[in-house]
């Protein structure tokens, strides 16, 4: 059987992927070795966040969020889809001025926005330390529990007659489909890398690192966190892209649980929790929420997003090839731009009008180190 659309990965961008071709009116296969929405998906955090590292990538998360949105009303429970907002913590006067930076940023692009003080920002997170200087409050972010959205994706799919090869691996893509571990080979009009970290196994010479990273999900403490927090020195240790590095990053669940982050690391294949890295971690998050390491963790895990050197994703077609895409590379925000890139990829496909550039995510752009805007 030939396909007009073959997605290898069957995580929430491949998931998104594979509902956009499906409404779009191709005929669509996802082929998964695992689970569905298990890998990066499962180990991520879950942020739908606008983000402002450079006008692209403000583009690509502002589109995804929007589309978010507009599905909000129609998703089912389990997809905890919440509009918590983001708080953005200034612990002194320097990140205030950070933040007042990203607020002239926000407000020119049409983005809500809310500058706090200290007494407002202990207002709205009572378990914050005392002395931190502010923060900006984006109250259209939001959070979803990940791989409850990938299967949702992947569920839609389905009843608009997508096919799901589960339980086998993708060993070699070409323009002409995809061969499977089994000898099988399923032919496809174009083909689809959506692997995450692991892209560059099946597309050799593609400039995506995996970076790991370390996640803590506590026992329920409703109220304890309210908005999803991110310290401002988040920006300085996302941007390193060669050395180890921990920030402080909480999240609330809807179960009242809260979500722990975040670490870094380049050039580590091995999945398992390293004890160093966690207590980094926590030490962090303690720093700024004393009281948050008293809490009773449930469970630690690790993921590996699979980053780019310009910190956008790879979307569109694979350089070297005419019928072989890629959508892949997107780092921390696979969650949140998930459907944008769906759109953008099948926009392309179909030779559509994108309602973004798609420019600045192409595989054959010439990569700038990321710089902040």
């Amino acid at each position: 059987m030939t396909f007009d659309v073959a997605i290898v990965g069957g995580g929430i961008v491949g998931a998104a992927c594979a509902l956009e071709a499906a409404r779009s009116g191709l005929s669509v296969i996802v082929v998964e070795p695992n689970v569905i929405g298990g890998g990066a998906t499962a180990a991520g955090m879950g942020h739908i966040v606008v983000m402002d590292d450079s006008e692209a990538q403000f583009a690509l998360t502002n589109y995804s969020q929007q589309l978010w949105q507009e599905i909000a009303p129609e998703l089912p429970r389990e997809i905890e889809y919440e509009e918590c907002g983001t708080l953005w913590v200034a612990a002194d006067e320097e990140e205030m001025d950070e933040v007042h930076r990203k607020v002239r940023f926000y407000e020119s692009h049409g983005v809500a926005v809310e500058v706090l003080d200290d007494k407002a920002l202990a207002e709205a997170e009572p378990h914050l330390r005392p002395g931190l200087a502010g923060g900006l409050l984006v109250p259209g972010d939001g959070v979803v529990y990940p791989p409850c959205a990938a299967k949702h994706f992947l569920d839609e799919a389905q009843s608009l007659g997508a096919k799901l090869q589960l339980g086998v691996s993708a060993v070699e893509l070409s323009d002409k489909g995809v061969k499977l571990s089994n000898g099988e080979f399923i032919s496809a009009d174009k083909t689809v890398n959506a692997t995450g970290s692991w892209a560059p196994e099946l597309t050799p010479g593609i400039d995506v690192q995996k970076r790991k990273g370390h996640l803590l999900i506590t026992d329920r403490y409703p109220g304890f966190v309210r908005h999803q927090l991110v310290e401002l020195g988040y920006l300085k240790s996302a941007h390193s892209i060669s050395s180890d590095s921990v920030a402080f990053n909480a999240q609330p669940r809807k179960t009242g649980q809260v979500l722990i982050g975040s670490s870094r690391q380049y050039g580590v294949d091995d999945p398992k929790v390293e004890a160093v890295m966690l207590s980094r971690m926590l030490q962090r998050a303690e720093e700024y929420m004393p009281g948050i390491t008293q809490l009773s963790a449930i469970r630690t895990w690790t993921g590996f997003r699979a980053a780019t050197p310009d910190k956008l994703p790879l979307i569109g077609k694979c350089p070297g090839y005419e019928r072989l895409y890629l959508a892949t590379g997107h780092e921390g925000l696979g969650i949140t731009t998930s459907m944008g890139t769906a759109k953008l990829l099948v926009d392309q496909i179909l030779n559509r009008q994108s309602q973004i550039p798609v420019s600045p995510y192409l595989p054959n752009r010439v990569h700038q180190e990321a710089m902040h805007a």
